[in-house]
């Protein structure tokens, strides 16, 4: 979901953009109007999240996908070496690629325990000469996130936020590189956000592709290519919004009651299976099950029916997902629930 008064400004402005005469989708990404855009949005992100003045803000395209082969195409180059944090399926992915560029390892790993937890780390739990480390901050199949950030010395942690962007603070200074997908709190998909330290500009592999570098991509100012550019106009009227509610202190407080209400619930009834341990919870990603697939299926079809969508679990785990992103009112979860007690009377064997 993206914020109604987003979607409302963004249905004022699609035909004529302020008073340039054309749409953002029409208007050329070299225009001065258009330059104003991107240059504002990167402001305004700049602003929400503090991001210090040693960072760039990169736009770029190909999801968090594309970023699991830049960040060690851009950052390996080192040792060689890169340590990866195993808590869930894209870290997993991520791993998977990175391996194709150099000595990859899993440092730690929650799978033997189906990801109902992150795993725990502590420094000694990387190599001293990675060139990095890696992780994904919360992992929306699995409903899990990390309730602290991996102590990694002197080595730059890099993190996939793309499910958890923009829906709390975030201590920018603790890591390396922070990427995102858009399309669950930004914007819709199709643009990548890379928020880089200046050390780690400059570093990449010579067979990185120019689209994937961050250097080539900081000294064009994102625009090496032609970018995203709807997305990235949408990027700026979330982070105006955001901005105008008090920012991502209030947007936590929105996102913890909406968490709570819905875990006090499955905390407080024995019809329905929490399968994430407390302390990994994710904000964001609420899973359950019922403990019968049958059943599962059946609440996945009567919640669509009854105006719930997408509830229905990855295919991987099964069960069900409530996602609770940043634009999702409270009263969605409280319908949430309210179908849930009445599915669990119903059902009850």
């Amino acid at each position: 979901m993206l914020p109604l008064p987003v979607l409302e400004k963004a249905k004022e402005q699609l035909i004529c953009y302020e008073d340039s005469g054309m749409s953002v989708m029409e208007m050329s990404h070299r225009s001065p109007v258009y330059e104003k855009i991107i240059k504002d949005t990167e402001s305004n992100l700049r602003t929400l999240l503090c991001v210090p003045d040693n960072y760039r803000i990169l736009f770029m395209q190909g999801g968090a996908s594309g970023q699991f082969a830049a960040v060690p195409l851009n950052l390996m180059t080192g040792s060689g070496k890169a340590d990866y944090i195993i808590s869930g399926q894209f870290s997993g992915k991520a791993f998977k690629e990175a391996k194709k560029y150099g000595d990859v390892v899993a440092a730690a790993s929650s799978e033997a325990d189906n990801f109902s937890h992150v795993p725990e780390t502590t420094a000694a739990s990387f190599r001293a000469d990675a060139d990095y480390v890696h992780m994904c901050f919360n992992n929306t199949i699995y409903g899990t996130k990390f309730p602290y950030i991996p102590d990694t010395g002197s080595i730059p942690l890099v993190a996939d936020m793309s499910s958890c962007i923009l829906s709390e603070p975030v201590d920018v200074k603790k890591f390396g590189v922070i990427y995102a997908g858009a399309q669950k709190n930004m914007a819709p998909a199709g643009v990548t956000v890379v928020i880089v330290r200046d050390d780690l500009i400059g570093r990449e592999n010579p067979l990185t592709p120019a689209v994937l570098s961050y250097k080539n991509m900081a000294e064009n100012d994102s625009m090496y290519n032609t970018p995203p550019c709807y997305p990235i106009y949408m990027c700026g009227l979330v982070a105006e919004y955001l901005l105008s509610i008090g920012g991502l202190s209030e947007m936590e407080k929105i996102n913890k009651k909406k968490a709570a209400l819905l875990y006090d619930y499955l905390d407080s009834q024995d019809y329905y299976i929490a399968p994430v341990e407390p302390s990994s919870r994710s904000m964001m990603n609420v899973t359950f099950v019922t403990g019968d697939k049958e059943l599962d299926k059946k609440f996945a079809a009567e919640a669509d029916a009854a105006g719930m969508k997408n509830l229905k679990g990855h295919r991987s785990v099964g069960g069900m997902r409530a996602s609770i992103y940043n634009a999702m009112p409270i009263e969605g979860v409280e319908t949430l629930i309210t179908f849930m007690q009445r599915f669990a009377k119903e059902n009850r064997k």
